[in-house]
């Protein structure tokens, strides 16, 4: 006969194990991202073909293949493999991943990570022990870089037609 206790004693102990985690990322006193408090798990028996969109902060420990959209955060742990094309607001990945990652605000690659792909963000932190395959482009946030279209697009009085340059 089986005991309640054992079997809740494993997952409870897998649940303590992501609670801390999740509080480790959300403390603002160490670096890194501050995430949301909202928080939703995909397991690491759990394997997933399709798009995922949410919002808040989701945690992938399985297998996914295809897409997810967020303006949340995303939490890729050590076991996950993802073959995805990622677009979210903050990416924190200790797995794998497969793919491009589109993020608004930054993305936070800890050891073990692998990942290969083409990385677009505004902050890249990289921890030792990363593997990184791929191109990184670096673009400002959408707040600066509306500033700087804003001012690209103002005319002074002052402003003067180029110089043209006559070849003797």
């Amino acid at each position: 006969m089986w005991k309640q206790e054992e079997t809740a004693g494993g997952e409870g102990e897998q649940e303590r194990e992501r609670e801390q985690w999740v509080e480790a990322r959300r403390n603002p006193s160490k670096s890194g991202p501050i995430l949301p408090d909202e928080v939703a798990f995909v397991g690491k028996d759990v394997e997933f073909k399709g798009v995922i969109t949410y919002s808040g902060t989701v945690r992938i420990d399985g297998a996914l293949e295809g897409e997810i959209h967020t303006d949340g955060g995303l939490l890729v742990g050590p076991e996950a493999v993802l073959k995805a094309k990622v677009s979210a607001g903050t990416v924190v990945c200790q797995g794998t991943i497969h793919g491009d990652i589109h993020a608004k605000d930054q993305i936070v690659l800890r050891a073990p990570a692998v990942v290969e792909g083409s990385l677009i963000t505004p902050v890249l932190s990289m921890e030792e022990g990363v593997v990184f395959n791929g191109t990184l482009e670096m673009k400002p946030q959408a707040k600066a870089e509306r500033v700087r279209d804003a001012e690209d697009n103002v005319v002074g009085i002052t402003s003067r037609p180029p110089v043209q340059r006559l070849a003797a």
